[in-house]
């Protein structure tokens, strides 16, 4: 079993309460033993039936219950209750990250509505997260990977509550979303780019901390299904990150 994932009480008894209790029907199969299975396909990165039948039960139980659960947003909502239990932090911190998509995760109607979008590396997804001073995400969005940072900024951390600062890199200076930190009540930390007539100061000494985020992100990536998207639905996907984003931080 040490080569496999699977829940431990203390983290059991954290999820276990949010689990969709609203089931009809025939009783669904052991909970924790299929949830570890999901987490295990996700982290592997392996197929579906790769997944060891006599540790985690029939794929075909683990994959459904995965994708019927992400349909309805229950990995979201779980991440979403979880990531709330320790009110507003001081500081938030900013950035996105783009996720290489698999041949196998093309095909789907509406490519940029299931956020894929064509840059110089290919075709990609961006991910955009919102963490604390610790590294652990808050809020979590999806765009096609040639999504400027800036226009999606204001939507992301419009999503908590005002903090005290807020720390980018210079992706982010830009004249409108510094004026609606200012006016939420948020000092930007946010350096000027070189190109701007005049310069704006920001506090170096919090700049410094900016390394969680990317920090923050390395973690995500040792989930090879959040590494590369194999995944066609942006729903689905999406889901891979919420569960990768609770299991590692927030059980």
């Amino acid at each position: 079993m040490a080569d496999f994932f699977w829940f431990s009480d203390e983290q059991w008894a954290r999820i276990e309460p949010l689990l969709p209790n609203d089931t009809r029907g025939m009783p669904r199969v052991d909970d924790r033993r299929v949830l570890s299975g999901i987490v295990h396909a996700l982290k592997s990165g392996g197929r579906w039936g790769d997944c060891p039948e006599h540790v985690y039960g029939p794929k075909k139980t683990l994959y459904n219950r995965f994708r019927r659960w992400a349909e309805r947003s229950v990995w979201e909502r779980i991440f979403a209750q979880l990531a709330g239990v320790d009110g507003v932090p001081d500081r938030l911190f900013i950035d996105s990250s783009c996720i290489k998509v698999h041949p196998t995760a093309g095909g789907a109607k509406g490519a940029l509505a299931h956020g894929i979008g064509i840059t110089k590396g290919g075709r990609n997804t961006k991910l955009h997260a919102v963490c604390d001073e610790k590294g652990r995400p808050h809020v979590l969005l999806l765009t096609p990977g040639n999504t400027h940072d800036a226009k999606v900024a204001i939507l992301a951390i419009n999503a908590m509550p005002p903090s005290e600062y807020l720390v980018a890199d210079k992706g982010y200076d830009s004249n409108a979303l510094r004026s609606w930190l200012i006016e939420r009540g948020t000092t930007p930390v946010i350096p000027a780019k070189s190109n701007r007539k005049v310069h704006i100061e920001h506090d170096r000494q919090i700049y410094r901390q900016r390394n969680v985020v990317e920090r923050m992100f390395c973690r995500f990536k040792d989930w090879r299904r959040v590494a590369t998207r194999f995944d066609r639905n942006i729903k689905t996907f999406m889901a891979s990150i919420a569960i990768a984003a609770f299991v590692t931080w927030w059980l």
